[in-house]
Parts: C-alpha cells; sequence; structure tokens
C-alpha cells in the first residue's frame, strides 16, 4: 500500500473527455478474457496485454495498472435463442449467437515487480478508487467508436431544443429507482422532458423492451422530447434524447437546463443503461456470416500462423476479405511481421499508438500471421477484430469510417494510398510498391504524329466483352427457353439451371491493350477537332498483379447494374505481350500546346433541360447548374437530392468554380496514387459525382484535359524516377488470391477471399477459415496474381 501511496502522482482520474480503453490490448489482440487478463494504465488509460505491459512501463514509467480479467459463466446449454426479424442495420430486430457470459474481476498491480493489491478495498487511497470506479463504469473507447461508426449519420441539434416549454410541475425526479408510470416496467425508460413524465419505451418484436407507454404519451400530449433515463452521465453529449416530431435521435444543447427543471443533477448520475445506437450495434454485430459457405458444405475449419480469422464489425467484410490476401503477400509480411516486431512498432509510435497506422497495421500482420489467435480449442475460430485498424486507417474518410458496406476494390486503393503516403520517407520499405506498375497511352492522330502519356496504377481494371463469351450457342437456346416460358427475371434467378455468359480472362486482357478510337480529339498538329487512336500497355509489371472485374457497370440514367457473368480464370496467365514498346523510330512527336478554349471546353457543363425543370420548381438558377453538374447530368431526380442535401452549404451561392470543388479528399488522394495530377482528379470527381471509378473513365475519354499534366515522354528510355523505381520483371503470373462478391451492388451484400495457401485453396469468409473445396474462380470480383520468377 506504500508503494501505491508513493506513486499516486502518477494515477489520473478520468475526465469525461479521456478515451479509456478496457476491452483490448493497443498492440495486440489480448483482452480481459485472455490468459493473463488485460491491464489498463491508470494514468494514460491505454490498455496492455500481460506479454506487452512491461514495455508500456519502459517507455512511460507509468507504474500503476487496473488489472481485469473474465472468466466464462456457467450458462444453461437449452438457453433459448432470440429469434431476427430482419437482416438490416438500425433496426429492432438482431442476432444472439448463444455467446457465453462473463464474469469481470479486478485488482491494482503495481509494476516493474507486479506488486498486486485487491479491488474493491476501503484501503485503497480515495484517489486511486475513485480513477477506478470510473473506469470500471466507463463505456471503452474501442465500444465508444464503434457504436459512433454505427450511427450512420452524425446526430443533429433538435429543432425543438431551444424553444422547449417546461411545465412548472414541481416533479423532482430522483437518481434512481425510477419505474414507468402507467406500468411496472422499471427498464428501458424515458423522461419527457416537458412534464416529467416517466414511461416506458416501445416494444419489441419478441415482447421485450417496453409497453409503448413513452410514445402513446407523446401522441397524446405532442410534447416533442424524451432523454433515456440511465443514459445520463457527466458525458452530456452521450445521453440518449429522442425526438418524437422528428424522429430520430437528436442533440438538446440545453439538456443540463432542461434536467435541473426537474432537480437532476447529471454530473452524478451513472450509466446503467444502453443507449439506442448501442442497442442497434448488439443487435447487429451477432449475425451469424458462417451461413454463407461453399455451395452449403460443411466448412472443415483450418488453424495456425496465417489462418486467422476477421471478426465482422457489422459491415466489415469489404476490409477483411481485402486484408486477408494483403497480408499473404511477401511484401506485407515482410514489411509488418517478419522484419518489424511488436515491440520494435510500439517504440516507434507515438503516446497513444492506437492512432498510428505503422502500429496497427504491425498490430493486425502479428495478429494473422503469428498463429496465436487460431487454436482448434473449440474446433471454430473466435477470430481477432481489426477495430483498431478500421478506426486509424478510416480516421479521415465518411465511407470507410461508417458501419455500412463499401467498395472492396475502393478500400483497397484508398489502403494502398495511405500505406504509400505512411512509408513515404522510406520508400524502400513501402510494401505497397510491389502492386504498382507502370501504363503508358499511345495516341495517333490523323497527322501521323504521336502522343504518349505515362502514369503509375495499381490496378488493371477490365471491361468484360460479353460478345467474347464462349458458350454462345448454349446462351442462345438458354434464352430461348426462358422467353418460350414466359419466365420473369427472378424466377430464372432463382433457377438452378441458368446459363450465364462465360468469358476468358485472356479476352478481357486483349480488350485492354485493344485500339480504340477518341472522338473530337484535338490535334496540336492539325489544329482542329478530329478521330484519333489510342493504345495501351504496361511500361512494367508489378510483384502482384491485381485484376479488377468490372462487373458493375453503368446502364442509361446511371443506373447500376451487375452483370451475370463467369469469367474463366487460369492459374497461369502471361501478359508478356501487354508490355508497351515507346516511342517507335520513325515516329514524331505531336507539338505541344492546347488552346485555351480547347481546356475550357473540357470542363463540365450542366444539362440545360434539368437546370430548367429545377428553376421551373422555384429552385435559384446557380443551384440547380451546381446540382447538375455534381451529378454528372444523370437526371432530373438525382439533381434534386443533391440539391436538398447541400441547401446549406457555405460555398452554395459561390460562383462555379473549375479550379475546385467540393469533392472528398480521400478520393482526390486515390486518383492521385494512379498517377494523376490533382487538378485534373478534382475535375473528373466533379465531372463524375464524386465516384472513383467513373472519374477514371473521365480522364480517359478526356486527354485533352489530362495531356500537359501527364509525364509525356519522348523516348522509352525516358522514365520518370517514379516509374524506374517500380518492380518489374516477366510477364509470367500465378493466381494466389480472389475477392469475390455477392449481391447486387457493391455497396450490399457480402464479400469473401480465398487464398492459395501452402499448395491449398482456403476460404476466408470474415472470422471463419476453412478447406476450400471449389474455390470461385469464375465468380470473382478482384483477382490477385503473384510473378513466377524466371
Amino acid at each position: 500500500m506504500e508503494l501505491l501511496r508513493s506513486n499516486l502522482s502518477r494515477v489520473q482520474i478520468p475526465e469525461p473527455t479521456h478515451r479509456i480503453y478496457k476491452h483490448e490490448c493497443c498492440i495486440s489482440f489480448d483482452t480481459p478474457r485472455s490468459e493473463g487478463g488485460l491491464f489498463v494504465d491508470m494514468n494514460s488509460f491505454l490498455a496492455f496485454g500481460k506479454d506487452y505491459v512491461s514495455w508500456n512501463y519502459e517507455k512511460t514509467g507509468n507504474p500503476v495498472y487496473l488489472h481485469i480479467k473474465q472468466t466464462p459463466k456457467s450458462v444453461p446449454e437449452d438457453r433459448p435463442l432470440k429469434k431476427p426479424t430482419l437482416l438490416a442495420i438500425g433496426v429492432d430486430g438482431g442476432f444472439d449467437n448463444n455467446e457465453p457470459e462473463y464474469e469481470e474481476s479486478y485488482s491494482i498491480f503495481i509494476l516493474p515487480d507486479f506488486v498486486s493489491l485487491p479491488f474493491p478495498s476501503v484501503e485503497l487511497p480515495e484517489k486511486v478508487r475513485i480513477a477506478v470506479d470510473t473506469v470500471v463504469n466507463a463505456v471503452g473507447a474501442e465500444r465508444k467508436e464503434q457504436v459512433a461508426a454505427w450511427t450512420a449519420e452524425k446526430k443533429q441539434v433538435s429543432q425543438h431544443a431551444l424553444t422547449l416549454q417546461q411545465i412548472k410541475s414541481g416533479i423532482v425526479i430522483s437518481p434512481s429507482g425510477w419505474k414507468c408510470a402507467k406500468c411496472d416496467k422499471t427498464e428501458n425508460l424515458w423522461l419527457n422532458l416537458t412534464d416529467g413524465m416517466i414511461l416506458c419505451g416501445r416494444k419489441n418484436w419478441d415482447g421485450t423492451g417496453g409497453n409503448n407507454h413513452a410514445v402513446e404519451h407523446y401522441k397524446e400530449t405532442a410534447y416533442p422530447l424524451a432523454v433515456k433515463l440511465g443514459t445520463i452521465t457527466a458525458d452530456l453529449e452521450a445521453a440518449d434524447v429522442y425526438s418524437y416530431p422528428e424522429d430520430d435521435s437528436v442533440l438538446d444543447p440545453l439538456l443540463a437546463e432542461h434536467l435541473a427543471h426537474f432537480g437532476i443533477d447529471f454530473s452524478s448520475m451513472q450509466k446503467t443503461e444502453m443507449t439506442t445506437a448501442e442497442r442497434e450495434l448488439d443487435q447487429n454485430t451477432t449475425f451469424d456470416w458462417n451461413r454463407i459457405q461453399e455451395s452449403g458444405k460443411e466448412l472443415v475449419p483450418v488453424f495456425g500462423p496465417g489462418y486467422t480469422g476477421l471478426v465482422n464489425l457489422g459491415n466489415s467484410c469489404y476490409l477483411a476479405a481485402t486484408m486477408q490476401v494483403v497480408f499473404s503477400t511477401h511484401s506485407f509480411i515482410s514489411r509488418y511481421f517478419s522484419h518489424q516486431s511488436l515491440k520494435m512498432a510500439f517504440e516507434m509510435a507515438p503516446a497513444d499508438p492506437t492512432l498510428d497506422l505503422n502500429m496497427q497495421l504491425t498490430k493486425l500482420g502479428h495478429g494473422l500471421l503469428s498463429g496465436k489467435y487460431s487454436i482448434p480449442a473449440t474446433q471454430s475460430q473466435e477470430g481477432i477484430p481489426p477495430r483498431m485498424f478500421k478506426n486509424v486507417i478510416a480516421a479521415s474518410h465518411a465511407e470507410f469510417s461508417s458501419m455500412r458496406q463499401q467498395d472492396a476494390l475502393d478500400f483497397f486503393l484508398y489502403m494502398v494510398g495511405k500505406v504509400e503516403r505512411a512509408n513515404s520517407t522510406t520508400p524502400d520499405l513501402d510494401p505497397s510498391r510491389s502492386f504498382k506498375f507502370g501504363i503508358e497511352e499511345k495516341i495517333l492522330c490523323p497527322s501521323g504524329k504521336v502522343s504518349y502519356n505515362k502514369r503509375d496504377d495499381c490496378i488493371l481494371s477490365l471491361n468484360i466483352p460479353l460478345h467474347e463469351a464462349t458458350n454462345k450457342d448454349e446462351l442462345e437456346a438458354f434464352n430461348k427457353q426462358k422467353a418460350g416460358k414466359g419466365l420473369e427475371e427472378n424466377d430464372i434467378r432463382a433457377s438452378d439451371e441458368i446459363v450465364r455468359p462465360r468469358v476468358p480472362l485472356e479476352a478481357c486482357l486483349a480488350n485492354f491493350v485493344s485500339s480504340e478510337q477518341i472522338e473530337d480529339y484535338y490535334s496540336s498538329a492539325l489544329k482542329g477537332r478530329t478521330t484519333a487512336i489510342k493504345t495501351t500497355g504496361l511500361t512494367s509489371f508489378p510483384d502482384y498483379l491485381v485484376l479488377h472485374m468490372r462487373k458493375f457497370v453503368m446502364e442509361e440514367g446511371w443506373v447500376p447494374k451487375k452483370l451475370d457473368v463467369y469469367i474463366d480464370v487460369p492459374d497461369v496467365i502471361d501478359i508478356s505481350h501487354m508490355r508497351s514498346k515507346g516511342l517507335q523510330p520513325g515516329e514524331e512527336l505531336l507539338p505541344d500546346g492546347v488552346p485555351e478554349e480547347v481546356m475550357e471546353s473540357a470542363k463540365p457543363v450542366a444539362n440545360e433541360e434539368i437546370v430548367a425543370q429545377l428553376v421551373s420548381m422555384g429552385f435559384n438558377q446557380l443551384h440547380c447548374q451546381k446540382a447538375a453538374i455534381n451529378t454528372s447530368n444523370a437526371g432530373v431526380e438525382e439533381a434534386m437530392n443533391w440539391l436538398l442535401s447541400h441547401m446549406d452549404d457555405p460555398d452554395i451561392d459561390a460562383p462555379i468554380s473549375h479550379q475546385t470543388s467540393d469533392v472528398d479528399q480521400s478520393s482526390v488522394d486515390t486518383l492521385l496514387s494512379f498517377g494523376f495530377a490533382e487538378d485534373v482528379a478534382r475535375k473528373a470527381l466533379k465531372a463524375s459525382g464524386g465516384d472513383i471509378e467513373k472519374a477514371t473513365d473521365w480522364i480517359f475519354n478526356n486527354p485533352n484535359a489530362s495531356v500537359s499534366d501527364m509525364d509525356v515522354s519522348s523516348s522509352n528510355s525516358a522514365q520518370t524516377p517514379a516509374q524506374s523505381a517500380l518492380p518489374d520483371g516477366g510477364g509470367k503470373y500465378k493466381l494466389f488470391g480472389i475477392v469475390s462478391h455477392m449481391g447486387t451492388s457493391v455497396h450490399c451484400g457480402h464479400y469473401v477471399a480465398h487464398i492459395l495457401k501452402e499448395g491449398r485453396w482456403v476460404i476466408f469468409n470474415d472470422s471463419k477459415v476453412g478447406i476450400s473445396t471449389d474455390p470461385p474462380k469464375d465468380m470473382g470480383y478482384v483477382y490477385f496474381f503473384q510473378r513466377i520468377d524466371g
């Protein structure tokens, strides 16, 4: 006890603004359920597993820790399962996967000798008791961030909060012991902020929850705001305030005053109930993704180093599938596992390692590859939650930081860009360069003169030429049969006998390097517009070739559609024929210089019909033009939706500028990683409604908009420093990874990875890892190939 007293200055009492970690080690995936439990630094409130807490003491000198240990409670085997009603995020009706319940025990440890003191204990100094009580009762930062991410949109200040009228009833609310005024419910209680009535919440599908008395009271009185009792703490913003007229959780900036009206001192209240967002989180993160398996076959689990699953954080399968493949490459294994220990990364990390990308990539690498968290104890794999990695890599990205489903390809590109920037000072260590290669476009105008444009990329995005299908006769017979039976689209999709086009991967690669016409091309040699011929090739071959199949296409009116097609992908491919040859003897380069009026004509222009229709509805002309441009002239409805959601933009009345736009910076960064100049990237994103793939197409289809910004080389040997540093080698590649997608859109459905490991295919379906009996080589969305030496 004297030792503890001598270190009291290193103990801090948490403030509401502190981030308290108590569910997961910040440099490993140890938890309170791990054998050694979890140690919470009582100065920084970071958590560490038993094997790592000494490192933190050596680095910071902080000696006092709260030790948290969880042990399973005995639960009856016949405990009934709750049945879900909906498969949707943010609604009642979650899943119960019968997980064990845990008992939590606490003690105080003083390092470096791991001196242990019991908690609770009246002998402990008051400062320590208060600090530990605050940590124990706090919502952990890991969960806070997860809950915040589940809220698709930030809570808005209620329009009723500032003008709320409170009745002077003299009611004083006690700090505990609440009960519904109309029934016996003592949980899920809501305090109406107008009259002080305490009433139960909505009834859940299974009869739990409340009896709807709070919402019925609103219908009778129209008193708009209520706060959930049990969620009120010193952190007032975390309180669950609900607006019935707005039908949403809201912020009440005057909540302290509104509570004081009923004698409530919020600073002394303890959290005893989950907020609505927390309840939604619990209901939606327990979905049993194991329902999706290969052809419904029983999954044979596999364990050990490199066979660790990733827990689904709620729609995070796109991240799990991508990172499993990425951490199967030698470049990422070497950078964040073989040649960098956890201790090395921790010693280099700033004060808070949860915010350091290098630390969290190393943590993820060791978690996946060490085998520590993949042990066949229960014959099923719990997997590790990539929560801290997701938080740090997606911190600046509005979509990836949310809990909505995302495009696995977009995430791969974004992740590679972040890793490249994180390693910018040590490019030799940058593992993202193993994916990079050079692309060269040759434009031939009728004058016979040429231009060469070069850029870097890390994916080869391939159109699927359906006319190259190898089963045309079978398709024709099937379509005739379908027409004869009068079957609807849904009936066909449900049929086991559906015939899909089969397109060879070779045809997709040939299509990429084939010649194409560029209409309305400005020739500086002819000083006018003409039709040019463009051909594309690769200036280097990467260590790892990533092929993206453009299965999601835009039909007329920018309506997205997923191609129902099989791609015949061989185990080994040879792309040697795709190498570009550069400037050839006898070829003459096009003169430099494009007139300003030509550059002006490449700028996006609003469709006048869309603008006229919006103006006729009473909208401002300038606003309508911006709406049309920012939705790529897709249509009146799209423009109106954009307009309604951007009416309050601070620059909505500013003149239209083609130099800058309010496009997402992370999308700009992604295009920059492709080798495009920033002003071209912004212009393309503005013209494409912020869609990266459409923006890339726009740049390719508007060469005049980017020709002055691309690297124009006059000879094959005159490469830029960036291109000369790219990896290169032979053109033979072996397939080792597939990310496949199930669903009608990249923003819904489910992603799964199949990876060739130790001579066998393995399926990685979130936390489930098993031997693959039938890898879907013809159904991939993104394919990963490794170059074969020799």
